[in-house]
């Protein structure tokens, strides 16, 4: 009966070294995985037989097994790419990603993820991927939403600022006739985002150092704040108007509301002119233009910062937060269950997954336009190959040894 025991102890160890092989080979063929996290497998001996009744010092093995197939969840290094929406998370979290055919959630380190037809930001797989939208107001003011949703950049527009305030750079010639004239224009937007051309145009009054202005639009007309003067000191500098200056355009087509700005003259916190306006002796120029509005703009590319907050760059030269990245941990993610594809579902074992953001809360950064590469150390993977091939030999011999002993017993009889 013991060499049958023998016999099967050494089965059991082929069984087990070939699983252990298994675990090997699966961990050196996704050597180049994106995400991949290598597996370990953990050995158990078989409960032992107690030949005398229980007898702790009569006990015999009856061979070993595999307990546990267990993820190693190291970092793995980065590759950089060229690809704005690739993402790679460096520290705690999963992405989370949304199946659209089961609507289950699941998780990965993977961040290969690109945009569909339908404007949604997906895996290679399908899967969406989960975040919280970003909101900007009128004033310019962010707040995202409270719970995560499939990202989607569908229709995603800039949303145009009404023109508040304005500079203008220039300079009136001192030595100008009187009656000679200068215009200056800049584009100011209305509530729509609709453009309208503003024209100041100065003329030289017989008074030294003194100009007078009229103000008018391309579109609607100005109502207040149409006309003035400007007048410069012997050194060349604005000494009146002494305060901003306000023009409001009324009348627009298109349905915009009323138009406000006020013309920026004077820094109020210093209590001095600008002296973006003067008056020397040299020619008449406009030597810069600044509006804090702009018009409506449509989505040109992405970028992805450390907080993992997808901003769009807008054809208008603006730059908005559109969503923010959600991440996902687990207090056991050695409980997860593998499902193919580099992504992990959630189980029993692995606990309820723990959501938040990137760099907040435990959870680690995320890079834009790289990828986590998969951590199997090749060199350890080697030795352990070596380690099962030998340990598979030994038991291999086991099953011949013992076989060449029944044989013995067998020929007792001749």
């Amino acid at each position: 009966m013991s060499l049958s025991a023998a016999m099967y102890s050494g089965i059991s160890g082929l069984m087990v070294y070939g699983d252990a092989m298994n675990v090997t080979g699966d961990n050196i063929a996704n050597i180049n995985t994106t995400g991949f996290k290598s597996s370990r497998a953990i050995f158990a001996d078989i409960l032992a037989n107690s030949v005398a009744n229980g007898s702790t010092t009569l006990q015999f093995g009856r061979g070993a097994l595999i307990n546990n197939v267990t993820q190693e969840f190291s970092q793995g290094s980065f590759e950089s790419t060229g690809n704005a929406t690739d993402m790679a998370v460096q520290g705690t979290g999963f992405f989370v990603v949304r199946d659209k055919s089961s609507g289950g959630m699941f998780y990965t380190r993977a961040g290969q993820f690109t945009m569909n037809k339908d404007g949604l930001l997906v895996n290679p797989n399908d899967a969406v991927v989960q975040g919280y939208r970003m909101t900007t107001n009128a004033s310019g003011v962010v707040t995202r939403a409270g719970t995560a949703s499939d990202i989607d950049i569908t229709g995603v527009q800039s949303t145009p600022r009404e023109t508040s305030i304005f500079r203008l750079g220039i300079n009136l010639d001192a030595s100008a006739s009187a009656g000679a004239t200068f215009s200056s224009s800049f584009n100011a937007y209305n509530s729509l985002g609709e453009a309208t051309t503003v024209t100041y145009t100065f003329t030289k009054q017989t008074t030294a150092q003194t100009w007078n202005y009229v103000a008018a639009s391309s579109i609607g007309s100005v109502t207040s704040g149409a006309s003035g003067s400007v007048t410069f000191n012997s050194a060349g500098q604005i000494t009146a108007p002494a305060t901003d200056q306000s023009i409001t355009i009324t009348g627009f087509g298109s349905g915009a509301g009323n138009l406000t700005m006020a013309w920026n003259l004077r820094n109020d916190s210093a209590g001095v002119p600008y002296y973006d306006v003067t008056g020397y002796a040299a020619e008449s120029v406009t030597s810069s233009v600044v509006q804090d509005g702009f018009s409506t703009g449509v989505l040109r590319g992405t970028s992805v910062d450390q907080e993992g907050i997808i901003s769009g760059l807008f054809s208008n030269g603006q730059t908005q937060q559109l969503w923010q990245i959600e991440l996902a941990d687990f207090l056991s993610p050695w409980g997860l269950s593998r499902q193919g594809n580099s992504l992990f579902a959630e189980t029993r074992q692995s606990g309820q997954p723990i959501l938040g953001i990137a760099k907040a809360g435990g959870f680690g950064t995320i890079y834009g336009s790289s990828l986590e590469l998969s951590n199997v150390d090749l060199g350890q993977q080697f030795v352990d190959m070596i380690a099962n091939q030998r340990a598979y030999q030994a038991n291999s011999r086991i099953i011949t040894t013992v076989d060449t002993m029944l044989q013995e017993a067998i020929n007792l009889k001749r």
